[in-house]
């Protein structure tokens, strides 16, 4: 217990420290952007590369780690997106919002650190399997359950507005720093060869501060989410992403047989909060954008309780 209080502290104190220090002016509250800029850009896909160039994959197939946690993800996205619409009386596309906002998690920036801390890199493993398409399929289904919104709602736009709409989420992944990095990584372990000692000397220092700088950063960036509407509808969408999303996940790995570590990781990252992708999806689609701002700060904030419980489970059950 007392460990499992260590981790939730060391992840969650830092996001609060980063929080108090943009709150109290400490930091202008535009610094958590470009610290989360700099942490996306260079420390994770370096500590990404260096994962994969020198752990081994624990002999898990990549297409049961993905169906552990997309098939979950799937069943969530639209439960979610059904009770908004539905339950809450609002139109189809804020509920594409809810979806996300219920299924992504915030893998990198949250749940990297806490898989890192808690599971080492046998667990980082799975974690990087899962985010080399967690981001694209979030964006590319958003993208497509947007067309078809304006399309059922017969305001679907010119071809050549989604010509450039396909084309510009098409540049944003080819050039995605976490992509690469995985794309790097892959491609040095096929060669065979161990990282050069002054590559390494290099790139160890900047991937060990990925995890305490992207925490650190998700605090700050917190203070410019404000809680205005929709605070019930927010509150329902983050019960379904730090409850139901980790308990199909967890159920769903074991019935597929991961190992007892990857069903761990899986489960710690689908415990994890909202992701700020999905307020920038909201943006783009213009409505949401309250839904969506709402949810970040609630499952984060709620998330100290939650995936202190969640880690419980993971480590009595499969550690």
């Amino acid at each position: 217990m007392s460990e499992t209080l260590i981790i939730v502290v060391s992840i969650f104190g830092l996001i609060g420290l980063g929080y108090l220090s943009a709150w109290t002016k400490l930091l202008s509250s535009d610094v958590g952007e470009k610290l989360a800029e700099f942490v996306f850009a260079l420390p994770i896909p370096l500590l990404i590369f260096n994962t994969l160039a020198t752990a081994g994959p624990q002999g898990a197939s990549p297409w049961r780690i993905w169906a552990a946690y997309f098939v979950p993800f799937a069943i969530v996205w639209a439960a979610s997106h059904l009770m908004v619409v539905h339950l809450f009386k609002r139109d189809t596309r804020a509920g594409i919002v809810a979806g996300g906002s219920a299924a992504y998690s915030n893998s990198v920036l949250v749940g990297l650190p806490l898989v890192q801390v808690a599971l080492g890199d046998a667990g980082m493993v799975f974690l990087i399997v899962v985010i080399a398409i967690h981001m694209p399929i979030f964006m590319v289904v958003s993208v497509l359950l947007n067309e078809w919104a304006l399309s059922a709602d017969d305001r679907a736009a010119a071809s050549t507005s989604r010509t450039d709409a396909w084309r510009r989420l098409g540049i944003t992944l080819a050039t995605n720093p976490i992509l690469i990095g995985i794309a790097l990584g892959l491609l040095w372990r096929l060669t065979g060869l161990t990282i050069p000692r002054v590559a390494a000397a290099i790139i160890e220092p900047l991937a060990l501060s990925a995890g305490p700088l992207a925490l650190f950063a998700t605090g700050v960036a917190l203070v410019n989410y404000g809680m205005a509407r929709q605070i019930r509808p927010a509150m329902a969408i983050s019960a379904l992403k730090l409850i139901l999303l980790p308990g199909l996940v967890l159920a769903t790995a074991w019935a597929i047989g991961l190992p007892p570590i990857g069903i761990a990781a899986v489960t710690l990252i689908a415990a994890s909060p909202t992701g700020v992708n999905v307020t920038m999806i909201a943006m783009r689609l213009g409505t949401g954008q309250a839904l969506s701002s709402n949810t970040l700060v609630i499952s984060t904030a709620a998330g100290v309780l939650t995936t202190s419980v969640w880690l419980i489970v993971v480590r009595t059950l499969f550690l």
